[in-house]
């Protein structure tokens, strides 16, 4: 995540507009091949996770 699209927002949102955020990505790891769905499981990407890191981000504003 270190430099990625998220870390790009988390910047900008700290300087302009503090907001709640929770991110949702995948950790410094070397990608691999497989089923999509297997390797969203695997990586946290699945909209299990990302409905639970919208449900945190709701809870603290």
């Amino acid at each position: 995540m270190n430099g990625g699209l998220g870390d790009s927002v988390a910047q900008l949102l700290v300087r302009e507009l503090p907001t709640p955020l929770e991110m949702v990505a995948m950790n410094d790891s070397f990608g691999e091949s497989g089923p999509p769905m297997k390797l969203m499981e695997k990586y946290g990407l699945t909209s299990k996770e990302i409905i639970s890191s919208a449900k945190k981000v709701i809870s603290r504003k």
